[in-house]
Order: C-alpha cells, then sequence, then structure tokens
C-alpha cells in the first residue's frame, strides 16, 4: 500500500460502475490510504433504494449527502438529511438508505477502515440475473450479512424503486 500523492480529482475523474439501482465512482481506494479509509460517491436517480438491509462487521460509513435528500434506516430508526448533513452508519448496525426526493441525489461515502470498496467492485461485475448463491459469496467474503427480503417492504414503506440504474 501506498500513500496518494497530492492530487486534484476532478467530477470526471475515477472508475465509474453501476450497481443495481446506483452508481459508485471510486475516488481514494484503500490502497491510497494505507487501508485507513475508502471514498466513494454513490449518485442516486430519484426514489432508489441502494441495497437491501444489511449489516458490515468490518467497517463504519460515514454519508456525507452533496446533493438531494437521502433517508436512511439505521435498526428501527428513519433518519433523513439534505446536503451538508453527514449519516453515520454504525458497524455491526442493520441499515440501509436510499434518495427520499423526486430529484437527483449524491452522497460521498467514507469506509473505514478501507476494503469494502472492494465489494463494489465485484457487485459491479456480476450479471443482472446473478443468483443469490453468487451475491452471497461475495456478501460473505466482505463479511456483509444482508436480507434479501427487506426490499419488497422498504419499497412499499418509503415509496421507493428497485432496480437497474435509470430505468
Amino acid at each position: 500500500m501506498t500513500d496518494a500523492g497530492a492530487r486534484v480529482l476532478g467530477p470526471g475523474h475515477g472508475d465509474a460502475v453501476l450497481l443495481g439501482s446506483i452508481g459508485a465512482r471510486f475516488m481514494i481506494s484503500g490502497d491510497e490510504s494505507r487501508g485507513r479509509f475508502a471514498l466513494v460517491e454513490h449518485p442516486m436517480p430519484p426514489r432508489a433504494l441502494a441495497a437491501p438491509l444489511h449489516r458490515h462487521t468490518r467497517e463504519d460509513e460515514y454519508s456525507f449527502v452533496l446533493e438531494g435528500r437521502v433517508g436512511a434506516l439505521l435498526d428501527e430508526e428513519v433518519l433523513h438529511g439534505g446536503p451538508g448533513d453527514l449519516i453515520f452508519k454504525p458497524r455491526d448496525q442493520w441499515h440501509t438508505f436510499w434518495n427520499d426526493g423526486d430529484e437527483p441525489a449524491r452522497i460521498l461515502e467514507i469506509i473505514s477502515p478501507a476494503g469494502f470498496e472492494g465489494y463494489f467492485h465485484e457487485v459491479a461485475l456480476l450479471p443482472p440475473d446473478a443468483s443469490p448463491a453468487e451475491r452471497g459469496a461475495i456478501a460473505a467474503r466482505y463479511a456483509l450479512d444482508v436480507d434479501p427480503e427487506s426490499i419488497a417492504r422498504l419499497v412499499d414503506e418509503h415509496g421507493l424503486r428497485w432496480g437497474r440504474f435509470g430505468d
């Protein structure tokens, strides 16, 4: 691992992938930060659910809202954030998040310690019809618990969409 040199990362820089309902732009990797953190931007179309309920066992996540309105469920508590707000999602806590508005939203996701950004890379390579076993194997590599059965309830309760980015 090496420290990243001083640089400016412009809006069009960094690898970008699609993760189902949202996108991911990799800005600072764990390799660049000596494993201390990773920084990923998540653009989210209107009313998009980002992920099923899930729980990280190795890392904390901090979501800084750049634009739009973001909702988050942490255990049983629903939180909302707008531009300039930071939503803290501690490890070992069931959570998810979504675009809570009718306009696009963007967050900067700080992952600490780094490593989980690799999950996004692997999921982005899966075909849309990947089996639950294939998805589960990736989650297991990252010590991630996922509740796919939560998707229908979250979509209904919060008026959200689940599907491919831009659909």
